[in-house]
């Protein structure tokens, strides 16, 4: 671990992959969108494919396509930067997701909570769009004091951290499993000669979780940004609450 200014900025090994995803994100958006052809190539393809598939089935899907274009840049970061950190987990030498702190969940969670607030704001303004928020039309006047505390807590503070709490639970319990895994391993061959077998066994077993762990790292960088579509959508009619 090293610091600086009086370990103000620490940069530990989470860290550093952080940096090191990052670069790889940006440099593969560059390198792929440096040049871009009419008919894509290569590395262009494979980027556009990946944008599309945001686009179509996350942004639009969610929010139609006017609205869908609008919020894709922050939609289609939060994918991309989903996935880029957990990535990181099923690569040898690295072996850990950034996602399993609860710091950059906990920024991409800001990030998608701003932007339904904004978009919720920029539709009705701000007071409007709080009141529309948590205040259900048609309720007796005495329900309210029970149900708008709830609406309140559910849509501004319950929403954020649902999304960072997921996230970093998902892949520190991922993370968790494939080092036991692959510590029992260890155990049965080196320590105990006669389990050899049973070593096989947590071997083949790692594996197939670190496959699976292909699907999860997809799987939870495709709900994060699902869900801040949805949170954006529902901002933007909350009229119809």
């Amino acid at each position: 671990m090293t610091g600086f200014a009086g370990d103000a900025f620490v940069l530990d090994r989470l860290m550093i992959i952080r940096l090191l995803m990052t670069v790889v994100l940006l440099g593969f958006f560059v390198i792929a969108m440096r040049n871009p052809k009419l008919v894509p190539r290569g590395v262009q393809n494979f980027a556009e494919i990946c944008l599309d598939f945001v686009r179509v089935h996350i942004a639009e899907e969610i929010l139609g396509k006017e609205q869908g274009r609008r919020f894709l840049p922050v939609i289609a970061t939060i994918f991309f930067a989903v996935f880029a950190m957990n990535l990181p987990t099923i690569i040898p030498g690295l072996n850990i997701s950034p996602n399993a702190r609860i710091g950059f969940p906990l920024m991409l969670a800001v990030l998608g909570y701003v932007t339904f607030i904004y978009a919720g704001s920029k539709r009705y303004g701000f007071a409007k769009f709080i009141k529309a928020s948590v205040v259900i039309p048609g309720l007796p006047p005495a329900l309210h004091i029970l149900v708008v505390p709830i609406e309140l807590v559910s849509t501004f503070i319950l929403r954020p951290a649902t999304l960072t709490i997921r996230l970093m639970a998902n892949m520190l319990a991922g993370h968790l499993i494939i080092v036991l895994l692959f510590s029992a391993t260890n155990f049965f061959f080196w320590q105990l000669n006669g389990w050899s077998l049973l070593a096989v066994g947590t071997s083949l077993l790692s594996v197939a979780f670190t496959l699976f762990k292909l699907l999860v790292l997809f799987l939870q960088a495709y709900i994060f940004a699902l869900l801040v579509s949805v949170y954006i959508d529902l901002a933007l009619h909350a009229e119809s609450h």
